[in-house]
C-alpha cells in the first residue's frame, strides 16, 4: 500500500484516562502539514499509529477535547483492542 501525498494526509490522536474520562478523548486532529506532525510525534515517542480512513474521517469533525460520540464507540474499541495486542509484543 502507498503513502498518502501529504496533502491527503490525515491524523487524529485519541486519549483515555479511565479515572477521567467515560469515553476516549479527541486531542490532536489535523490534514497536510498537521497530520504529518502528529504522526512524527507520534513516532518520535514510540506510539503506535492506527490505520482506519473511516474513523480518521469522522474523528475530523469532532471539536478537540471533545470525548468520542457512541456512534463511534465500536471502531474505537477495535482499535484500543488492536492496540493492546501490540503493546503486549513490546
Amino acid at each position: 500500500m502507498s503513502k498518502p501525498s501529504l496533502q491527503n494526509l490525515k491524523a487524529a490522536a485519541l486519549k483515555y484516562e479511565q479515572d477521567h474520562n467515560v469515553s476516549p478523548e479527541l486531542i490532536a486532529k489535523g490534514q497536510g502539514e498537521i497530520a504529518n506532525k502528529i504522526l512524527s510525534l507520534a513516532k518520535e515517542h514510540q506510539i503506535s499509529v492506527f490505520q482506519n480512513k473511516a474513523l480518521v474521517d469522522s474523528l475530523l469533525n469532532l471539536e478537540i477535547h471533545e470525548e468520542i460520540p457512541p456512534r463511534l464507540y465500536q471502531a474505537v474499541a477495535e482499535l484500543f483492542t488492536w492496540l493492546m495486542k501490540v503493546e503486549n509484543k513490546k
